[in-house]
């Protein structure tokens, strides 16, 4: 890892991510009461999977193992991308939410990609 990366809410990753999360949450408020259990319970865990991969694997410090949490992280992203479709097909998103939690999904595996890369 670079220098003044002590911990993982060091890496700009990450606090990308809890962006995300937030982003999700607020415009998850809004769905129909009986997707609770549904949809927006399994885009606010695919939302929160994305920081907390990036967390676990780098408090794993063995670069093999923050490399399969990443991948897991990427797993995550395509789950919420599929979500985030889904919700906009069922008219409980419109399409300036989409786009931007899909710019900043992308911006996210991008960033994990890379990441990827370094290590």
């Amino acid at each position: 890892m670079s220098e003044g990366v002590n911990n993982f809410r060091d890496l700009n990753i990450w606090k990308v991510a809890i962006e995300l999360v937030k982003n999700v949450y607020t415009i998850s408020k809004s769905f129909p009461k009986d997707e609770l259990y549904g949809l927006t319970s399994q885009m606010r865990r695919s939302a929160v999977s994305i920081p907390s991969n990036v967390a676990e694997g780098f408090r794993r410090q063995h670069n093999k193992e923050f490399k399969q949490f990443l991948f897991i992280g990427l797993g995550s992203c395509a789950e919420l991308e599929t979500q985030i479709v889904i919700a906009k097909e069922l008219g409980y998103i419109n399409k300036e939410q989409e786009d931007e939690v899909l710019e900043k999904l992308d911006h996210i595996c991008r960033m994990t990609s890379n990441l990827i890369k370094t290590l």
